[in-house]
């Protein structure tokens, strides 16, 4: 049987397009941001453009061009929590307000996936949907209400 990996994606709605001085800060800290995620304990992947850094030149599922997609997968959720809230990462989180607008709904999705699987787009965007449709189940869950690998709810 093979283990299962953990795969998250985002979205965010950038208050002006990547050159604006609005969101500099962001555009600035993508390549550095992304190399910590690569070199963090338990990384496995992420979804990036043909320039091979980031995402921001791929062809997404939304017809908004200011939607930012990131996408990610993970041994585990304890891996992904240490690099999301105990690195810099962090920052830009408590921060996004600079350089983003409010998405209504949920803005980010986690689900279990088979080691050796790289996830879609749209099967990410189909794992958000049913988040929020749904709400927290173990096929799409949210950050705030996570499932194991056997589909029970954990405790923090």
């Amino acid at each position: 049987m093979k283990n299962k990996h953990l795969a998250q994606y985002n979205i965010i709605r950038l208050k002006d397009d990547l050159n604006s001085p609005i969101v500099k800060e962001f555009k600035d800290f993508l390549a550095p941001v992304n190399l910590l995620a690569e070199e963090s304990s338990g990384f496995i992947w992420r979804l990036k453009d043909e320039s091979g850094h980031s995402a921001t030149d791929l062809e997404t599922p939304y017809e908004d061009k200011l939607i930012f997609v990131n996408m990610s997968v993970w041994e585990n959720y304890e891996f992904l929590k240490a690099y999301t809230y105990q690195t810099v990462h962090r920052y830009f989180l408590k921060n996004r307000k600079k350089w983003s607008n409010e998405i209504e709904g949920h803005s980010a999705v986690l689900w279990y996936i088979e080691e050796g699987e790289i996830p879609t787009l749209a099967e990410a965007e189909e794992k958000l949907d049913l988040l929020k449709r749904k709400g927290s189940s173990p096929i799409a869950f949210s950050m705030s209400e996570v499932y194991d690998i056997w589909g029970q709810k954990r405790e923090e």
